[in-house]
C-alpha cells in the first residue's frame, strides 16, 4: 500500500546538500519530508578535521570553479546563483559566525563542526525527518513511489541528495547514468618504501604528473604519501588507471654546486638539511650509498648530479589509493542529464539532484561543501519556481 504524504516533496538524504535544500524550501513555506537512514548531518562532523571547513574565501566564480577537477563548467551558472558570499550570508543568518584563515579556508569561529550541525538542524527543526533507509524509487501516477524498510510513500517531487558513496542503484533503476565512483582526495600507496620517513613532512613541494604540475605540502607515511598536495594529485588522477608516476621537486632552482663550494668543510648531510628535513637528507644519501658525513669538498660532479636528481626530479610510482582514506569520491550522476539552472533531471520531470551525488568533486579547502550549499539551494529554487 502506498501512503500519501501531507508533504508533496521528499528529500532523500539528510546530509549538507539535503538539509540546505530543506532550509530554503521551508523559507518559502514549503515543508519537505527528509529521508535519512542515519542521524541528519552526521557526515558534516568529520569535515575540516572536525572544525568544518565551510567554504573557500574566493568570490570570482571562474576562479572558484577551477578547483573542481570534475564539474568546473557545470558550476559556472551554479555559483552565479549561489556564491561564496551567499554561503557566508546563510551561515550568518542561522547563527554561525565565521573567520577566514590565511589559506582562504573559512571556518566557524567555534572551530566546531558540531556547532554548525546544531545550528543547521535548529534552522530546519520543523521539517519532518523520516529515519528510514530508502530501498527503491519509482515513477508512479505522475509522481514517485518511495519504498523504505518500513513502508511506501507517494510524493509529487523528489530531491536526491544521497552523497557520493552509496545507493546509486536507486538512480540507475530509474534510467540515469552513473559515472563509476572512484576515490578522490586520498592518500596514495607507493612502490617506494617510505616507512623510515613516516611522519616527515615537506613544504612547498612541486609535483609533476600527467603533463601537469601542482605545488603544496606532502607527508610520508608507512604506506606511501599523503598531505594537501597528494590529495590534489589523487583528485586530478582519480579517473586514471594505476600505476602512474609522479616526479617531485623538493627544493626548486638551487645552485647546489655554489653551496658546496661555499661550505667545503661542512658535511653533505648538514648541507642538505638546510633545504630538506635531516631525516630525508639521510634517506637520500643512503639511497645513493653516500656517507652522510662526507665533506662538501669531496662531492664530485657525478655525485652532485645524483643528489640533485633526488632533490629536483625524484620519481615515484603510485600503485593505489589508501583504502578507506577517501574524503570524497569522483563519480556520480552524469551532469549531461541534469539542468544546471534548476538541478532537475533532463530525463524525469520533478526529479532533482544536489550535492556529491552529482559527478562533481573538488579539492580540499571547502570546495566540496560549497558544491553542496550551492546545488542544494538551486534544487530548492528550481522546485519553488516550478510550483
Amino acid at each position: 500500500m502506498v501512503l500519501a504524504s501531507k508533504s508533496k516533496i521528499a528529500i532523500i538524504g539528510g546530509g549538507p546538500a539535503g538539509c540546505i535544500c530543506a532550509y530554503f524550501l521551508k523559507q518559502n513555506g514549503i515543508y519537505p519530508t527528509v529521508f535519512e537512514k542515519n542521524s541528519p548531518l552526521k557526515s558534516l562532523l568529520p569535515t575540516g578535521g572536525g572544525r568544518c571547513n565551510l567554504a573557500h574565501f574566493e568570490f570570482d566564480i571562474k576562479e572558484l570553479a577551477q578547483n573542481y577537477p570534475r564539474g568546473e563548467k557545470f558550476l559556472y551558472s551554479v555559483f552565479f546563483k549561489f556564491s561564496t558570499a551567499d554561503t557566508l550570508e546563510f551561515f550568518e543568518k542561522i547563527g554561525v559566525k565565521t573567520y577566514t584563515q590565511d589559506d582562504m579556508r573559512v571556518f566557524p569561529i567555534s572551530d566546531s563542526a558540531e556547532d554548525v550541525r546544531r545550528c543547521m538542524l535548529g534552522a530546519i527543526s520543523d521539517v519532518k525527518t523520516q529515519n528510514e533507509k530508502v530501498i527503491s524509487l519509482n515513477t508512479c501516477n505522475g509522481g514517485f513511489d518511495i519504498k523504505t524498510e518500513k513502508g511506501s510513500y507517494f510524493f509529487e517531487k523528489v530531491v536526491l541528495a544521497i552523497g557520493g558513496h552509496s545507493a546509486f542503484e536507486i538512480i540507475k533503476n530509474i534510467g540515469h547514468t552513473i559515472i563509476e565512483p572512484r576515490p578522490a582526495l586520498t592518500a596514495l600507496k607507493t612502490v617506494e618504501d617510505f616507512s623510515a620517513l613516516a611522519g616527515v613532512s615537506l613544504k612547498s613541494v612541486k609535483a609533476i604528473f600527467n603533463k601537469q604540475n601542482l605545488t603544496g605540502d606532502i607527508l610520508f607515511t608507512h604506506k606511501g604519501i599523503t598531505g594537501p598536495l597528494v590529495y590534489k594529485v589523487s583528485s586530478v588522477m582519480a579517473r586514471e588507471d594505476f600505476p602512474y608516476n609522479i616526479t617531485f621537486d623538493f627544493v626548486g632552482d638551487i645552485d647546489l654546486q655554489g653551496v658546496l663550494n661555499n661550505n667545503s668543510h661542512k658535511s653533505i648531510k648538514n648541507i642538505l638539511s638546510d633545504f630538506i628535513p635531516k631525516s630525508f637528507a639521510k634517506y637520500i644519501l643512503s639511497k645513493i650509498n653516500v656517507d652522510e658525513d662526507l665533506k662538501a669538498s669531496q662531492v664530485n660532479g657525478k655525485l652532485r648530479d645524483e643528489i640533485l636528481e633526488y632533490l629536483r626530479a625524484y620519481k615515484i610510482e603510485v600503485t593505489a589509493p589508501v583504502k578507506d582514506g577517501e574524503v570524497v569520491t569522483s563519480g556520480g550522476v552524469n551532469l549531461d542529464e541534469v539542468n544546471a539552472k534548476t538541478m532537475e533531471s533532463k530525463i524525469i520531470k520533478n526529479l532533482y539532484f544536489c550535492g556529491e551525488v552529482l559527478d562533481i568533486d573538488g579539492f580540499c579547502g571547502g570546495f566540496n561543501l560549497q558544491n553542496c550549499w550551492s546545488t542544494g539551494y538551486i534544487a530548492a529554487n528550481g522546485i519553488i519556481n516550478s510550483l
